[in-house]
């Protein structure tokens, strides 16, 4: 099992840019970078709240779960 993560389809959708995101949000360029790529072992719900709030969506838009058999 994994959990897909689709912030960067969102934000491409939203036509948001990393830096103006983690500005927005508080955080590093590079930890953005981490969790756009799915290199995190978690995320604070603060962090997904301001994320969501900042890109007008739902946590469900921005992850995903992709079950083995899949």
């Amino acid at each position: 099992m994994e959990i897909v993560v689709n912030l960067d389809v969102v934000m491409a959708m939203r036509k948001v840019s990393s830096k103006e995101l983690a500005k927005a949000i508080g955080i590093t360029e590079a930890n953005l970078s981490l969790l756009k790529r799915g290199k995190v072992k978690g995320v604070r719900f603060e962090t997904l709240a301001q994320i969501c709030r900042y890109l007008d969506c739902q946590p469900g838009d921005l992850l995903a779960f992709k079950p083995d058999d899949a």
